[in-house]
Formats: C-alpha cells, sequence, structure tokens
C-alpha cells in the first residue's frame, strides 16, 4: 500500500512539474528534482535521477515531447 501511494505521488509531482516551465533552464531544474525525487523514492541514486531528470527536461521541447 505505501509503495502505491509513492507511485501516485510521483506521478502526479511528474504531471504537475510538466505544466509550470517556459524555458529550457526552468525545464531543466524542475527535471532535475523530479529526477531526484522519483529516483529516491524507488531506492535508485538521487544523483543520476537528477542528471536523467534535468537531460529530459531540457531537451523535451527539442522533440515535442513538452
Amino acid at each position: 500500500m505505501l509503495k502505491s501511494t509513492w507511485i501516485i505521488a510521483a506521478t502526479a509531482l511528474i504531471a504537475l512539474g510538466a505544466c509550470m516551465p517556459s524555458n529550457d533552464v526552468e525545464r531543466g531544474v524542475v527535471g532535475a528534482a523530479i529526477g531526484a525525487t522519483v529516483a529516491n523514492l524507488t531506492g535508485n541514486d538521487g544523483v543520476t535521477g537528477a542528471a536523467i531528470g534535468a537531460g529530459a527536461g531540457v531537451f523535451c521541447d527539442n522533440v515535442g515531447a513538452c
């Protein structure tokens, strides 16, 4: 039960974080925060999650995903 709560919270964080940023820097910061949070919640390395999230946030605009 607790694990599903964390998954729902992480999904909500990702969905809300995708709405706010308007430029690459903001999307990178939000992506890093979300990546680190999700990585920590799933038992993975937060720094790696932040790096992946920042990259995804910066480049999502270039591929038309956000």
